[in-house]
């Protein structure tokens, strides 16, 4: 049975993120609020909670989930590059609904999906949303609705939609923004602009200079993100690394946020034949 508490009250704020972060590690889904839009996220590294997830929105794998981190050092963590304007843009934005597709850290245990590589990460700018991620580790997260249905802007709306999919429900007022992050594809020699979002373009434009748009052609496009899980000739890893396509990004706790992460900004999967550390856990910060 879910339950949704009150996080304006701080009695039922402690316990409300104590119960979602315990949630978490069970493999259950839990919905938090960010400065877009509410999201419904669950441990990035738990393939059935990834899958469960995708299965309460109503989406498939083609449409991986980004993933929300409570720190920078926990999305360094996640890639394997930043593309040379990354850090500048994390500088600039971070925190904040800017969401960013790069190729994923190939040493990483996951399945967000069909990512080809690549993981849409954000860092949002909501106190509540930060505490339970330095709770938690990296969550994939999309928008707490229906596929295809408005994100929701609050925890009742959320629940309407999602009901008893998800277990806890943290309920911290209405949503910031209530519009999408916007996301940067950083997988190309030049950036590029996969959705028009809360940051506006020209702002996006005065750090990384040249920016191509959803518009150009794809000819334009100096380099086609690698599809990891092909590159190498070597037997297939257990599972898939990275994030979603850079087209499929909707998602990241945004209109179908993040939307790319909805991210549609997709979030991926991967794995090495050893399982190194996983990335920030509780205590992780920085």
């Amino acid at each position: 049975m879910s339950r949704r508490y009150d996080c304006s009250d701080a009695v039922e704020r402690s316990r409300g993120i104590g119960e979602a972060a315990s949630a978490v590690r069970r493999g259950e889904l839990v919905v938090l609020p960010t400065d877009t839009v509410y999201g419904v996220g669950a441990d990035a590294f738990t393939p059935s909670a990834v899958q469960a997830l995708l299965d309460a929105k109503g989406r498939g794998r083609d449409m991986p989930p980004p993933v929300l981190v409570g720190s920078v050092r926990a999305a360094s963590a996640l890639v394997e590059d930043l593309g040379t304007y990354g850090q500048d843009l994390i500088d600039e934005f971070w925190p904040g609904a800017l969401t960013i597709v790069c190729r994923a850290n190939q040493n990483l245990l996951w399945d967000l999906g069909e990512t080809k590589g690549t993981v849409a990460v954000r860092m949002p700018m909501h106190e509540l949303a930060i505490e339970l991620l330095k709770e938690t580790g990296p969550l994939a997260v999309s928008s707490a609705n229906l596929s295809g249905s408005p994100a929701a802007r609050t925890a009742a709306e959320a629940e309407e939609m999602l009901g008893e999919t998800v277990a806890v429900y943290l309920d911290g007022g209405a949503s910031g923004e209530g519009e999408a992050s916007t996301i940067v594809d950083l997988t190309g020699v030049v950036p590029r602009l996969l959705r028009r979002g809360a940051i506006p373009e020209h702002k996006i434009r005065a750090v990384v200079g040249v920016l191509l748009d959803t518009d150009d052609e794809a000819g334009d496009e100096p380099d086609e993100p690698v599809d990891l899980t092909k590159a190498d000739p070597a037997p297939e890893p257990a599972a898939p690394v990275g994030l979603g396509k850079p087209a499929a990004a909707t998602d990241a706790t945004d209109h179908d946020p993040a939307t790319p992460a909805e991210p549609a900004s997709g979030t991926t999967a991967d794995e090495p034949a050893a399982a190194p550390p996983r990335p920030e856990r509780p205590g992780d910060a920085g």
